[in-house]
């Protein structure tokens, strides 16, 4: 059986290209896929269980429950972009969802998987923020506002994570700090390690322990892929 992994889509709008590259990807998924491993942002901003669905997600998430309707198990890991997440994907997906990163038995081995965006622990405004807004008391406030501020906030973040995605690259030396993470991670016990967030595709191979990066579906359509017990970062075209 075959496994997918990807991550960090941004979808925005169903006339972006990326939003309809991945909406071929998910409709062409070969027939012996058996789980399909989202880890974090597949949505620009998704917070909560809106109802209706967000008119600018709807065929995404259509597409979903196609994939779904097709015996394809669905894990869904939390971002910095998605979250509080648990009903409505639990509900209309019968998505299993993680808030935070988990140790799963894949092919007889052990892989952590996670969004990323708390692995750097030095980021402290960053986990300011997040702590915040993954709080019970956000979790509760955010139906109540309206979808035009929704909307608004969307389009914020957007512009914000675009302008500060290269200063964070320049400030932060996230091959080191990756490196450190999978590193702590091995040394538990764990065979592998995929994680989102950094946009950075990558494949490490080091004395039988594997680290994945996913690298992003905004232009880079990069995934990674288990078959027949091996684990590979492919790219879609």
């Amino acid at each position: 059986m075959r496994k997918i992994f990807i991550a960090d889509a941004h979808l925005r709008s169903p006339d972006d290209l990326n939003y309809r590259v991945l909406i071929r990807f998910l409709e062409t998924l070969p027939p012996d896929t058996d789980t399909l491993y989202l880890l974090g942002d597949l949505f620009e901003f998704w917070v909560g269980n809106p109802d209706p669905v967000y008119s600018h997600y709807r065929e995404i998430i259509d597409c979903l429950k196609g994939v779904r309707g097709r015996g394809v198990r669905i894990v869904y890991f939390e971002g910095n972009h998605d979250f509080h997440l648990d009903r409505f994907f639990g509900k209309q997906l019968q998505a299993e969802v993680h808030k935070a990163g988990a140790v799963l038995e894949i092919g007889g081995q052990k892989v952590y998987l996670c969004h990323g965006d708390q692995i750097n622990r030095e980021d402290y405004r960053y986990r300011a923020f997040r702590l915040l807004f993954h709080s019970p008391v956000a979790k509760a406030l955010i139906p109540l506002f309206s979808r035009r501020l929704a909307a608004h906030a969307a389009s914020t973040l957007s512009r914000r994570s675009s302008k500060q995605h290269a200063a964070r690259r320049a400030y932060w030396d996230y091959n080191v700090i990756l490196d450190s993470f999978a590193g702590g991670c091995f040394a538990a016990g764990c065979d592998a390690v995929i994680v989102g967030h950094y946009h950075m595709p990558m494949v490490k191979r080091s004395e039988g322990r594997l680290f994945i990066a996913l690298g992003d579906w905004i232009t880079q359509y990069s995934y990674a892929q288990w078959l027949d017990g091996e684990f590979t970062l492919e790219k879609f075209s």
